[in-house]
Order: C-alpha cells, then structure tokens, then sequence
C-alpha cells in the first residue's frame, strides 16, 4: 500500500537472518534506440536494520545495480562475471517497525546513469547482498534537446551524447520563406538544453520576421513588378522520432 492506501505490485526480498546473502534481479532486454547514455530511475523502501532483532552483521542497508549489453533480445542465462556494476545504492530513508504500524510507506527515489552504450540493447540487473528490501518501480529513459526554432533556424529533436559533459553540435535548417546569412549551429548539452546558438538565416525580400516564421507574400521579379501568390511548398517525409524506452 502507498501513502492514499492504494494497492501496489513490488519485487520484494528480507532474508535478513541469514549470512552471505546473493539474490539476484534481472530485466527483459531493453532496446536503447538511438541513446549512448541511459540513466535508471529507481523507487523502492529499505527496513532499517536496528528496527529488527537479532541480525546484526548479516543485515544490510544497501544493494547493487548492475548492466549487460547485448545484441541478444533474447538471452536466457548470464553469468554474474558478465555484469559491469553501475552502483550500490542505499536508502536516505529506511523504514521501521513504527512505521508499519502507521501505514506510513518512506520510498526513496535514486537516480543513476550509465554510458557509453554501443549494443542493441541491454539488461539491467539489481543484487541483493542481504537487505530487507522492495523494488517499487524502475524507470529507464534518455534525454534529448527538444525541436526548436533560434534566429529564424529549426533544430530537430537530438538526443545527447555519450558522456555527461559531451556537447553534439547540430546543424539547422532554415525556416520556409528564409535564407542563410551565416551558417546556424547550437550545442545540445547533456542535460537537454540547446546551447550557444551560432549564425542566423533572413527572411527573403517581401516577408517579414514575426514570432520565429517568415510571413508575407513575396515578391515576383519580371517585366513587371508585381505580387504573386505563394508557391507550393512540398515537405519531405521526416524519419521517425524515438522515444525513450520506459520500464515500470
């Protein structure tokens, strides 16, 4: 039950009596599309250890999260050696035997990443070495610079890069109606902000600039001076945008 009472499904485990503990957790396969860097939202509930009776030295307060790439959407064993850990987590707040009495439910959200990824797809695994523990839910995403307009430019949805600090520089169009004056640039930053816009396009004679679009009628240049209608604008087919890969 959560904090209004309501029910909720968890992978849970307590095997807090006995020493040596090693149970373990694995995920389906999970696509990573066009991401090089994925991070892992986890919300579980913790016992404290004091709160139990008894176990001292075989109760633990913490467990570990662990990643396997693979081409293989498919695989049905793998060996533990295989695993690269991406942490151990611990709780900033476990729970007591009070708060059981209470109905009081203290879940922890804890947020890692891992990078750089250059399979398929991969496997997310949790370790438990001994805790009293419950894995509430488990969400995987990336992050991405959103489309966006700068100085008359369109910039499509790009994902960030491989590291946390890495900067993609992306190359952008110029809007209907418009034309480059110097070439536009912006950096999507790693945390999914567009940075450093460079360079802008004009609007063509006969349109103006009004709220990121090049609006008017234009100009027709022959023997005469005079306006025409606008042509007919053909737009390629974009390709599919991915979304980030959710797992609850």
């Amino acid at each position: 039950m959560d904090e209004k009472n309501t029910p909720i499904r968890t992978y849970q485990v307590c095997n807090v009596m006995e020493p040596n503990q090693n149970n373990w957790l694995r995920t389906d396969w999970i696509a990573r599309g066009g991401a090089q860097r994925v991070y892992i939202e986890i919300k579980f509930t913790l016992r404290d250890c004091n709160s139990l009776p008894g176990v001292m030295g075989t109760c633990k307060e913490t467990f570990n999260l662990y990643y396997y790439e693979s081409n293989n959407d498919k695989e049905r064993y793998i060996r533990e050696n295989q695993f690269g850990k991406i942490d151990t987590i611990a709780a900033d707040e476990s729970f007591t035997q009070v708060d059981i009495g209470d109905r009081i439910m203290k879940l922890n959200t804890e947020v890692r990443d891992v990078g750089a990824l250059t399979r398929k797809g991969f496997y997310l695994a949790f370790q438990d070495v001994g805790a009293c523990i419950a894995l509430v839910s488990v969400r995987v995403f990336y992050k991405k610079c959103p489309l966006t307009v700068r100085n008359l430019a369109q910039f499509p949805d790009t994902i960030t890069g491989a590291d946390t600090s890495s900067l993609v520089e992306v190359r952008g169009s110029c809007v209907n109606n418009s034309e480059e004056k110097d070439v536009p640039k912006m950096y999507c930053g790693a945390d999914g902000e567009w940075l450093v816009p460079i360079g802008n396009c004009l609007c063509n004679t006969g349109f103006e600039e009004r709220n990121g679009e090049c609006q008017g009628e234009g100009l027709c240049f022959n023997h005469l001076l005079r306006r025409c209608s606008p042509p007919l604008l053909f737009l390629p087919l974009s390709a599919p945008v991915l979304h980030a890969y959710q797992s609850s």
